[in-house]
């Protein structure tokens, strides 16, 4: 045992019987570096991260590996979820280096925590010759290595700063998508390349813009999208949820780890989309996916838990990325009896859907419309089917060693769910979504939010773990904006208010404008920085630009408005590549004529929820049921008769009583 042992993270724990002697992220480990004058190594993954498992079955279980760490260096364990921060600073800094970045994350350090060498994953001999030349450098050469530290700290502050307007660019949407487009893969949705991921946010903004510029060939494109990766195998068709990518153009072989934070924005990308179209493939991915969140990852307490392992035992008690997953011809031909010739058609148990090692992932590339015309069979029946199919398989595949849950509850993911389950509510009508949702909202309350500390990032078995980040204060923000507009109680607006006002003093930097992804006291030994990028993860300062926007009109909060206002005159002129700014191109579309409907009466709530359920806009949409001592709603008197009021740029129209005239406006 190490000193790992004595963490309650899920991901360091799996280190713990390691024999190096790792331990977890603290300042006390500089200190004791410094004193010693040795280097450190800092090891970032987590626990669903397929590679960590590799890097740690070949060298960290190693005893020559652990001797040469345990003599040389003293080592840390890091999560990447849990100290994100922390994450982002040496990824920065082997992004220099190496033009590259991915974990498992492996970085060599100097006493004082600056970087001086480092990667991803390393064959084992690769990782010894490493750290074996590193640590005679270091003892013969220690200038050298000082001198590059410096230069390379240097680089990696220089890529946390906050951009400035760039007065040469100018800002122009045609010509931003037109370059986009070119890159979009009208086969199978996605982006030409593989791997695939599947970019939530992206997806979000383009059906967005999709639609209200009526762009046929947009949306045609984001249905394809949908579609093909609905259809598996980065979908799990037989208990809902998504992968965290694929490995292949047609999103056939997954990555198999799931996230919460890939399917919890996908709920709300789903959502618009059956809003739009009231395509039953839409519902059934919405359903299945809460569904399976709702039977792997509810804690019992109301938190959701963060994420499924890629790796599972499979028949021989080895462990295989997969293997809870994929099936064999002779396994569905017994479970399936005289219905696998159909089973095979639809799920394409043939050289389509053929993974390796005699084992099929499912997927499909037909409607069942046409296999069911196709072998004369009615619709009806071959729907009814294909749902006997998935449970008689779940059924099976339930008895199987199932992948490493990750039992971490991050503040930030549990905000996205709620903001997905809210739309998912919006779009179906299903109450249920919305019951879970305030049932998370209200874990939040409990666990990870304290009167004087503000927000937590995470938690495991009910315990707080470190402060939070600006994507906990962002995310939740926005959660709480999206219970108010669905449920018009105004407690969610005032709470997203205090908590504005917070992440304002705890985060803002007063020079750009712009909001730092750590608090100052968390810095530590690594650099406080700026994010503005898109991942796979929207921008916190993008997602906190909206909630500004939003919370400047509900409290008539002029600071607010400007803020927000400023930061994207900043961000317009610095857009090049848009698939990395798609949450700041969809708060743009706020403020082209910006507008805010706001719906008065004892029924409001319900007339909102009707026009929410059909209707994609870039109008913020304020339902008050009753008096108000919110700024923007204190004037409005509250009676049985629903009264709509549409302002658009700052000029109002008069007021309606007509749901009917309200949507020719």
């Amino acid at each position: 045992m190490n000193e790992l042992i004595y963490t309650s993270n899920p991901y360091l724990k799996q280190h713990a019987t390691n024999p190096i002697h790792w331990k977890a992220w603290s300042n006390s480990v500089f200190e004791k570096a410094k004193k010693l004058n040795q280097l450190v190594v800092v090891s970032i993954g987590y626990s669903t991260c397929h590679w960590c498992h590799v890097m740690e079955d070949e060298s960290f279980t190693n005893l020559e590996v652990a001797e040469v760490m345990n003599r040389d260096f003293l080592s840390i364990k890091v999560d990447r979820e849990e100290h994100p921060d922390v994450d982002a600073y040496y990824m920065k800094a082997v992004q220099l280096m190496t033009k590259q970045g991915g974990w498992p994350l492996n970085v060599v350090c100097l006493p004082d925590g600056r970087p001086i060498w480092g990667g991803t994953y390393f064959p084992k001999q690769t990782w010894l010759d490493a750290l074996t030349q590193l640590a005679q450098l270091h003892q013969d050469k220690p200038e050298t290595v000082l001198e590059f530290a410096t230069k390379l700290q240097e680089g990696v502050y220089i890529m946390g700063l906050a951009p400035s307007v760039n007065e040469e660019r100018r800002f122009n949407l045609d010509v931003l998508l037109e370059k986009w487009k070119q890159s979009f893969d009208l086969e199978y949705g996605g982006y030409q390349r593989a791997p695939k991921f599947m970019m939530p946010t992206n997806l979000l903004y383009l059906q967005k813009l999709g639609d209200l510029t009526r762009d046929k060939d947009l949306l045609h494109y984001i249905d394809l999208t949908l579609t093909q990766m609905a259809w598996g195998g980065i979908f799990d068709v037989i208990e809902g949820g998504f992968s965290r990518y694929s490995v292949d153009f047609k999103w056939h072989i997954p990555h198999f780890e799931k996230m919460l934070y890939d399917n919890a924005q996908l709920l709300s990308v789903y959502s618009d989309g059956y809003k739009r179209t009231a395509n039953p493939l839409y519902l059934e991915i919405i359903d299945k996916t809460v569904t399976f969140i709702q039977r792997n990852w509810q804690s019992d307490w109301g938190g959701v838990y963060s994420a499924l392992d890629a790796d599972s035992l499979d028949v021989h008690g080895a462990s295989k990325e997969g293997a809870y997953y994929v099936w064999t011809e002779a396994e569905l031909r017994r479970i399936l009896g005289d219905d696998f010739s159909l089973f095979a058609q639809v799920f394409n148990i043939n050289d389509y859907g053929y993974w390796e090692e005699e084992n099929f992932v499912l997927i499909q590339n037909q409607t069942l419309e046409a296999i069911a015309s196709a072998n004369q069979v009615d619709i009806f029946d071959l729907q009814e089917r294909k749902k006997r199919w998935e449970h008689l398989l779940l059924q099976e595949r339930v008895q199987r060693s199932k992948p490493l849950l990750d039992d971490k509850i991050i503040c930030s993911w549990n905000a996205m769910l709620i903001t997905g389950l809210v739309d998912s509510y919006s779009a179906t009508g299903n109450p249920s979504y919305l019951k879970q949702a305030e049932h998370i909202n209200h874990y939040i309350q409990n666990y990870l939010l304290d009167e004087e500390q503000g927000l937590f990032h995470s938690s495991h078995q009910q315990q707080a773990q470190t402060l939070g980040y600006l994507d906990d204060y962002s995310f939740y923000i926005q959660a709480l904006i999206r219970l108010f507009e669905h449920t018009a109680n105004q407690a969610y607006l005032w709470q997203a208010k205090r908590l504005m006002d917070l992440t304002l003093d705890l985060f803002l930097d007063e020079k750009s404008k712009f909001f730092y992804f750590s608090q100052v006291n968390q810095a530590g030994n690594i650099l406080r920085s700026i994010e503005t990028e898109d991942n796979v993860i929207p921008s916190a300062n993008a997602v906190l630009c909206m909630s500004l926007l939003q919370l400047g009109i509900a409290f008539e909060h002029s600071y607010y408005t400007q803020l927000a206002h400023n930061m994207i005159e900043v961000m317009q002129s610095n857009l090049d590549y848009p698939s990395a700014y798609s949450h700041w191109l969809l708060t743009m579309l706020y403020t082209e004529s910006p507008a805010e409907l706001t719906i008065v009466g004892t029924n409001a709530l319900e007339e909102s929820l009707k026009i929410q359920a059909n209707l994609i806009s870039k109008t913020f949409i304020f339902p008050v049921t009753q008096a108000s001592s919110i700024p923007y709603f204190e004037k409005y008197t509250i009676d049985s008769t629903t009264q709509y009021y549409l302002c658009e740029n700052k000029h109002c129209l008069t007021p309606t009583t007509e749901l009917s005239s309200l949507f020719k406006l």
